[in-house]
């Protein structure tokens, strides 16, 4: 870069000054921000997680059969679902991206980010309305209201902390561009919310429109990366800026905080997982006018009416805390996370979200009977992409495998094959049961009882299961003879036994 750069404070190795510091900046007032990102992210994961109640609430009675016409009402839902949760994740992505420049916090903007919160809050009842009257524009400029209200309390954050620059991150603090600062990081934080102004406006006489610029605010990213792509091609590439504003934008390449990642997925998995059981204190404790009437007092015979109700919860559970724990080995081997692994990620915390509806599908088999099998591949279709999203973010991260992942499960290291195998697991068996079901589609909730059953019984095998598969392959490839000497030139640094990328040393 051309532009005279600030270097960045050392973040370790301040011991004592630290704390005579912290203790400085309470008495003036000034606060870590640490506590209330955690409370943000935590508040956002369970914003974006209840917009599935509308969809999973969604009631089809006993007699109804699984027509098209509910297929096209689970349809809509599910995709107005899905763009509302991924709007509600660029939000936490946006505030994720604006407390890397505000380093402190006071009083004021504390009540800001409150502000910003609450407005945030209000979302699933404008989901609510959008699902019930997605033809309606009240629901949809609601919704605009809303995001536009985050953008604007966002700006004020913004306003705010430059107005006492004291707030910021020491890089901008000690900058002598800091307008230029405060102008760019305003028009990247306005962006999403002009667009839901024009979307709000086109809901007043033209709805499809509105739904395509909603669209567009989850990918805007990435439609203003392509486009400087294309204009490159087009024009050349431009000069460099003097003065290069990095601190914040939407380069596909800047790292996330995996920190904040982490928490706001761990957030997720946790509401999910209690989701589950909120329908069961909901619809399975028995009224005790109905056990004397109907159980004769028995309260055993009343709970095991609800036997599959319980089953389709254990089942559910156990899907979830599965995914999570791959979720947590495979940010366990990421050293940093870009931008495309965060899209990935969104995208499958999105499906994950979607697992209650899985369980509604599941646990009426009892109810009814006739549509097992749409029910069935309802739930191995949100498991499959939950699952293979997880999968496309650790090959995302193979392809900079040296920047972003830990060597022992890199190409040829140690738990290379192990993680393979780890995050294949739910993609191929619910694609193996959604394929039985084609063809056995009579015996299509015993597939899938059988999958869930056995999924958790191959994770606790896996690591053995993989040393077995590797010590075959290498018994193959010694029963082909000895390789034929190839003529290549020597890599600096390889060791004389180096192994095929394909296949790893034993885990």
């Amino acid at each position: 870069m051309s532009g005279p750069r600030t270097p960045e404070p050392a973040l370790g190795g301040q011991g004592a000054s630290s704390t005579g510091s912290q203790d400085e900046d309470t008495a003036d007032g000034i606060q870590s921000s640490h506590r209330m990102l955690s409370f943000s992210d935590a508040l956002l994961s369970i914003i974006a997680t209840v917009m599935i109640l509308p969809v999973t609430h969604t009631e089809i009675s006993p007699e109804q059969e699984f027509d098209k016409s509910v297929q096209k009402l689970l349809a809509t839902r599910i995709a107005v679902y899905l763009m509302t949760f991924l709007i509600v994740t660029v939000a936490w992505a946006a505030h994720t991206r604006l407390f890397q420049v505000v380093g402190k916090i006071d009083d004021t903007l504390a009540l800001l980010n409150l502000a910003c919160m609450m407005s945030i809050t209000f979302l699933p009842f404008t989901f609510s309305l959008m699902v019930a009257f997605p033809e309606v524009p009240l629901g949809i400029l609601l919704f605009c209201v809303c995001v536009m209200a985050v953008g604007a309390m966002q700006a004020l954050i913004v306003v705010y902390a430059f107005h006492r620059p004291h707030l910021l991150s020491p890089q901008i603090e000690r900058s002598a561009r800091r307008a230029l600062y405060r102008q760019h990081i305003l028009g990247i934080v306005l962006r999403g919310p002009a667009l839901c102004l024009a979307a709000a406006g086109f809901s007043l006489f033209f709805y499809p429109v509105s739904y395509l610029l909603m669209a567009t605010v989850i990918f805007l990213p990435y439609v203003s990366k392509v486009a400087g792509w294309c204009r490159a091609r087009l024009v050349g590439p431009r000069e460099p800026p003097a003065h290069s504003l990095e601190i914040f934008t939407f380069d596909l390449h800047e790292p996330l905080s995996k920190e904040r990642v982490e928490a706001f997925s761990d957030g997720v998995y946790a509401i999910v997982a209690t989701l589950l059981i909120l329908d069961i204190c909901e619809d399975n404790v028995p009224d005790s006018e109905d056990v004397k009437a109907k159980f004769h007092g028995s309260l055993v015979a009343a709970l095991g009416a609800s036997g599959p109700h319980f089953l389709a919860y254990f089942g559910s559970f156990a899907t979830v805390g599965l995914l999570w724990f791959a979720h947590h080995s495979l940010f366990l081997h990421i050293r940093k996370a870009t931008q495309p692994m965060g899209l990935l990620n969104t995208l499958s915390l999105a499906f994950v979200g979607g697992l209650p509806l899985a369980y509604q599908q599941t646990s009426a088999f009892a109810r009814r009977p006739h549509d097992e099998l749409e029910s069935v591949r309802v739930s191995c279709a949100i498991i499959f992409f939950a699952s293979i999203f997880q999968f496309a973010i650790w090959t995302t991260a193979l392809l900079q495998e040296g920047e972003t992942l830990q060597p022992s499960v890199r190409f040829g290291g140690q738990e290379h094959a192990f993680m393979f195998a780890k995050l294949m697991l739910y993609p191929g068996a619910s694609l193996l049961a959604f394929a039985c079901t084609c063809v056995l589609s009579s015996f299509s909730t015993a597939i899938f009882h059988a999958m869930q059953i056995a999924v958790p019984f191959t994770f606790l095998l896996l690591r053995l299961l993989v040393r077995l598969a590797l010590a075959g392959l290498r018994g193959l490839r010694g029963l082909r003879g000895p390789a034929r000497p190839t003529h290549t030139r020597p890599v600096p640094g390889a060791t004389d036994d180096a192994q095929s990328p394909l296949l790893p040393a034993p885990c």
